[in-house]
């Protein structure tokens, strides 16, 4: 088992890499989609609420699957918050 240790961290290095950038490059799609929009703080707060619930029910039936609801809940709020993390701070910097 050890000698695969290195393989495997290579691999979760690699996958933290594509999410990184597709996080990004989400943030910079929303933040381009929102810009100009006049949207208030409880728009955006229900815009997140929303894409983050649509995003649970997906993933439950797709690729997470076998994951437990738990575990897709707490992913999908992750990578939500990350995104809307810099996507609000895109728009105050911004405008």
């Amino acid at each position: 088992m050890a000698p695969r240790l290195p393989e495997l961290v290579r691999r979760a290095r690699r996958l933290a890499q594509e999410r990184d950038k597709l996080v990004e490059e989400l943030a910079r799609e929303w933040t381009a989609a929102l810009r100009g929009q006049g949207l208030s703080a409880t728009d955006l707060d229900e815009l997140w609420a929303g894409l983050t619930e649509e995003a649970v029910k997906r993933l439950r039936h797709g690729e997470m699957a076998g994951a437990t609801p738990d575990a897709v809940r707490r992913e999908t709020h992750e990578v939500i918050g990350r995104v809307r993390a810099r996507v609000e701070g895109e728009l105050a910097a911004g405008g």
